[in-house]
């Protein structure tokens, strides 16, 4: 049973090395990199079972231009909704891979706690019970794996985490206090499962792992890229110029495009993405705060 990860970011490096516990795993990336087990494309789309890190934004693109379906059991590991059309990726991956063959992971996790083998909880979610079961035995003994069967909730809270998360930076950044923060949070979780609800996504998923745990660990933590996303809109400094100190995607800005457009299309009401939305495209943070609290 040969398994390869795609995607040689930190986040696809972690679950390398997480997966590497109990048997060789391949990896590889666009950019050759210096690591054990780095193959090329060709040779790891000829494994069984396949994790894949692509950014969600590039989902689309990569999978037109590189995917083969040679009947691999798939494992998305990126969270997001796609910008420029609103679709969830398992919409986009459901023109490529089966539904029978794909899993979704979710849950708090950090890539450099992952990485130091500290305790960690997942979540693998899919319509068929035996791929999910089939993926969480590949993982080793310090990351606790739970199944699902709610594919679009996960994903919902997965993506939608991360805007939460930019606004928890943003109230963060003005030095709003604990108080705020715990408020916006809870009601982030709030909007989230109402959001979810409305595409028929299960209560009790916005309750566990791939709710609750991952948006408070997000949302709470200089870690997170979105986190720090939001303390750099706080600053004034513009979405460019965060991006370049980040060095790295931040999921939650095309996930409050994509939010922000659903909400118009659907007429749903989204208060918190909407704020996060509007700063990021240069309403100024104390402004959205005011709008925020009198809405």
């Amino acid at each position: 049973m040969l398994v390869g990860v795609i995607g040689a970011g930190k986040w696809g490096s972690a679950l390398h090395f997480a997966l590497s516990q109990n048997r060789e795993v391949l990896i590889t990336s666009r950019r050759k990199r210096a690591m054990k087990n780095f193959v090329s494309l060709e040779e790891i789309l000829e494994c069984d079972y396949l994790v894949l890190t692509v950014p969600a934004q590039q989902v689309a693109q990569w999978l037109e231009e590189n995917f083969i379906f040679k009947n691999q059991k798939i494992l998305v590991a990126s969270k997001g909704i796609e910008a420029t059309s609103g679709r969830f990726l398992n919409e986009i991956y459901s023109s490529y891979v089966p539904d029978e063959n794909i899993a979704f992971l979710s849950g708090p996790s950090f890539a450099t706690e992952v990485m130091q083998s500290l305790p960690t909880a997942l979540v693998i979610n899919s319509s068929n019970e035996t791929v999910a079961h089939d993926f969480a035995k590949l993982f080793p003994s310090f990351i606790k794996t739970y199944t699902s069967t709610d594919v679009v909730g996960a994903e919902i809270a997965g993506a939608y985490k991360n805007v939460i998360a930019i606004a928890a930076g943003i109230c963060s950044g003005l030095a709003l206090g604990n108080n705020a923060s715990a408020a916006l949070i809870s009601r982030g979780l709030v909007e989230m499962e109402r959001f979810g609800a409305a595409y028929g996504a299960k209560k009790d998923t916005f309750l566990g792992l791939s709710g609750a745990g991952d948006l408070f660990l997000t949302a709470s933590s200089t870690m997170s890229r979105n986190f720090r996303v939001g303390l750099g809109l706080a600053k004034g400094l513009t979405q460019e110029e965060i991006l370049n100190d980040l060095g790295e995607v931040a999921e939650g800005i095309g996930t409050a495009y994509a939010l922000q457009e659903i909400a118009l299309k659907d007429d749903l009401y989204l208060p918190i993405a909407r704020e996060v939305h509007a700063v990021l495209e240069g309403k100024s943070s104390q402004e959205s705060l005011r709008d925020l609290l009198s809405n």
